[in-house]
């Protein structure tokens, strides 16, 4: 099982295993974080499931979609390494991706 890293908005670090095939969003979740809300189930049409992903991952992720950067523009915390977590794979290749969950719209 790949490893992912989680950064809470207070800034707690928790590594946490994840299963490869399911999105990034879904081992958030899974794995006990709250203050992600993803509300539409990983639809791609909401942005709470907003996270920063490190800049060392970003060759590894699939190229972001109209729709997901639509969402993204109306996040108050955008930058360049946002990303919705459930758009992102969680594969072996992924093996200890770094995020941290951006802060609440």
């Amino acid at each position: 099982m790949p490893k992912l890293i989680v950064v809470t908005r207070s800034g707690e670090e928790r590594e946490v295993m994840g299963e490869a095939g399911l999105s990034v969003m879904e081992v958030i979740r899974e794995s006990g974080f709250d203050e992600l809300l993803a509300l539409c189930g990983g639809c791609c049409s909401c942005a709470t499931c907003h996270v920063h992903v490190d800049p060392e991952f970003a060759a590894k992720l699939p190229k972001m979609s109209m729709d997901e950067d639509d969402l993204l523009d109306s996040a108050g915390d955008r930058d360049a390494t946002s990303r919705l977590s459930c758009q992102l794979p969680f594969t072996d290749e992924l093996d200890g991706l770094r995020v941290r969950i951006a802060e609440e719209d």
